[in-house]
């Protein structure tokens, strides 16, 4: 099942002589249950393409569909809500609310819709995560490693049709980045969670299924690893 389609994605920057484009013409599929790494060095287009997934921003020309959804049109509204029911996104710097305890961080997608979460999907995030002991705990009382944990609890919160992780690993040390990827390496398999990880470590992007290569704004290559 085909969970994103980029269809001649472009993205312009800029007006008249200034014109600066970030993407030029990117098609992409991934199918439901890939872990797919994108990677490319700084200024290659991979952070844009990622916004623009994540519907954060509008693609200049073409399309982009998430779980049939054209989100390039939707308003700011609805890209909001789409947003936090259908696309998971983990940053590099947590983006932890700091007054609030983990178990009210990894709720928020959906305290924020008074949506009920399933206690046992949730049980069973936090057990993959190894997160139980730390559920009342403040975001300043944990390790990096622990934070990112908490932030990919909250992104898988909603059963996210596509986690989008940027550069997720970026402010760690060796030991919890090896971690951290694991982590997603197991959401991938045990909730066949879809998931596209934007990194410019080679080491990182080689536990991935599939490696897609963005330079200057075009995919170089496409390479399904194994």
């Amino acid at each position: 099942m085909e969970i994103l389609k980029c269809t001649d994605v472009e993205k312009v920057f800029g007006k008249g002589a200034n014109q600066v484009a970030a993407l030029n013409g990117i098609d992409l599929s991934v199918e439901k249950g890939e872990f797919v790494a994108i990677v490319g060095a700084s200024g290659s287009g991979k952070s844009t393409l990622l916004h623009i997934l994540g519907s954060v921003d509008k693609p200049t020309k073409g399309s982009v569909l998430v779980d049939g959804v054209d989100i390039g049109q939707l308003n700011a509204a609805n890209a909001a809500v789409f947003r936090r029911r259908k696309v998971g996104l983990v940053y590099q710097f947590y983006n932890l609310i700091p007054t609030l305890t983990v178990r009210k961080n990894i709720l928020m997608p959906m305290l924020l819709d008074k949506a009920k979460p399933d206690k046992d999907y949730f049980d069973h995030i936090i057990h993959i995560l190894g997160l139980e002991d730390k559920l009342e705990a403040l975001p300043n009382q944990l390790s990096g490693g622990q934070q990112q944990r908490v932030a990919i609890a909250r992104s898988l919160i909603y059963r996210p049709a596509i986690l989008l992780a940027d550069e997720p690993t970026g402010n760690l040390d060796h030991k919890n980045s090896k971690e951290i990827v694991d982590l997603l390496k197991l959401s991938n398999r045990n909730l066949n969670q879809t998931i596209l990880l934007i990194t410019h470590d080679e080491k990182i992007a080689l536990e991935t299924d599939r490696i897609v290569t963005i330079e200057d704004g075009r995919i170089l290559s496409d390479q399904i690893r194994g």
